[in-house]
């Protein structure tokens, strides 16, 4: 039975939250659901089940596939229930790369994207910053077994709890983690585009969230390893400022461990910002301009048929130019 629910707020204060900034805290909210538990469930595989006796020691991490699952499916949830929390409000972008998109090819006012963008960036801070708070003595108790190396007493392993770096096989090189988060983020726009396309098959009732999810364990599986599957500028660039004011320093800006890679920050920024277009402008090329041109067919006469109604006489009527040699009698074709 639905009832009506009071606000918290006097109605009378409440009418600028109606528009844009309503939006922005619903914007943050979903970021700072996605972020608590995407870089929570990290967190968990990383120092909580090390720490607690849950592994063969304290610094046992990765050593199965089970490992990487736990993190692809931990992030699909945290990204089901983001949007689930903030879509019916501001569409539940959570994520930059999708908002440049949606200005780009699905008429989002440009006003909004910079508003969109501080709200997500925020939204994950704070989530990163509910992390720590839960987790800083599992993270305490890691850094002080692990080995080296370590920054402010802190190793790489436990910020990767909250932002993303390149695996060892690129040799410190920017193209191809570069190239990673333009194809990351590129499939997952297309994706997300193609669920939410009602000319295409969309996705009924109210199941679009929990795909959206499949959709980032999906890339997760395939693609995250080469560098963490930021895919979402604000996932990265918020959490990341989190670590750099707690301490992990160099670690987070400019993203640098000696011997492996330097100065990472801006690639999980930048790369997601180009594959976002990149994917909605595939999408829209590949099938959309399919589906519309479909679509504007379909409001044309079936092929042979003419536009109005036009009488056809019999072959044998010689009163009028009607005449299309029909067998004998009329009809009424459309």
């Amino acid at each position: 039975m639905a009832v009506e629910i009071p606000p918290i707020i006097k109605p009378s204060r409440l009418r600028s939250r109606a528009g844009l900034p309503g939006e922005c805290l619903a914007e943050f909210l979903g970021t700072f659901v996605l972020i608590s538990f995407g870089c929570g469930v990290v967190a968990t595989a990383v120092a909580a089940l090390p720490g607690s006796g849950r592994a063969a020691t304290p610094t046992t991490i990765f050593l199965a596939a089970g490992d990487w699952l736990l993190i692809a499916w931990g992030w699909a949830f945290a990204v089901a229930f983001g949007v689930y929390v903030a879509g019916g409000v501001s569409g539940a972008h959570i994520n930059p790369a999708v908002t440049l998109a949606m200005a780009v090819r699905r008429g989002f006012p440009w006003k909004k994207v910079l508003p969109y963008w501080f709200s997500q960036v925020c939204g994950a801070f704070a989530g990163a910053a509910l992390v720590l708070l839960v987790y800083h003595n599992a993270i305490d108790a890691y850094d002080a077994v692990a080995p080296g190396p370590k920054v402010n007493g802190h190793t790489n392993a436990t910020f990767s709890i909250f932002a993303t770096f390149p695996a060892p096989y690129y040799h410190g090189g920017y193209w191809g983690p570069l190239v990673d988060q333009i194809v990351g983020t590129a499939f997952l726009v297309m994706f997300v585009v193609a669920l939410l396309d009602l000319r295409n098959q969309a996705v009924k009732a109210n199941l679009a969230p929990l795909l959206v999810g499949f959709v980032v364990a999906a890339i997760g599986m395939s693609y995250g390893a080469n560098a963490g599957y930021a895919i979402n500028p604000a996932r990265d660039f918020g959490p990341r400022l989190l670590t750099y004011a707690a301490g992990w320093q160099s670690l987070a800006f400019g993203g640098s461990v000696q011997g492996s890679f330097s100065g990472y920050w801006w690639i999980p920024i930048v790369g997601p910002l180009i594959g976002g277009v990149v994917g909605i402008l595939i999408y829209d090329l590949f099938i959309g301009d399919v589906l519309y041109a479909r679509a504007q067919l379909g409001e044309l006469p079936e092929p042979g048929r003419g536009a109005r109604p036009t009488r056809t006489v019999g072959k044998d009527d010689k009163s009028g130019p009607g005449d299309t040699g029909g067998t004998g009698g009329t009809d009424e074709e459309y």
